[in-house]
């Protein structure tokens, strides 16, 4: 998937600083975050995916992985020492949380 992203942003001459990849991934969090609250009328009805929250998770994803690949990340690496350290907090304290 990053190297996908890569090809794009190069194709399309769209490469920016980390510093502005971060800025536009907060922008699409809060985004999603909107279209989620549209999902159940701010609080009015029992929640329903909306018709734009795959796009709008999609431009979180894409966002993410241009700051990681701006960065020099690799996202597989990254998820599989999340996954290991949510995994021997579970198992010392009985839940991933990072609070004592």
């Amino acid at each position: 998937m990053q190297e996908k992203v890569k090809k794009l942003i190069k194709k399309y001459d769209l490469e920016s600083s980390s510093q502005i990849r971060f800025i536009d991934l907060v922008s699409e969090v809060g985004e999603l975050g909107k279209e989620i609250l549209k999902g159940n009328d701010y609080g009015k009805k029992e929640y329903c995916n909306t018709e734009n929250l795959e796009l709008e998770i999609g431009d979180v994803f894409f966002s993410l992985i241009c700051v990681a690949n701006e960065l020099n990340i690799d996202l597989s690496q990254a998820l599989d020492k999340v996954l290991k350290k949510y995994e021997d907090r579970f198992s010392k304290k009985g839940n991933i949380s990072s609070g004592k």
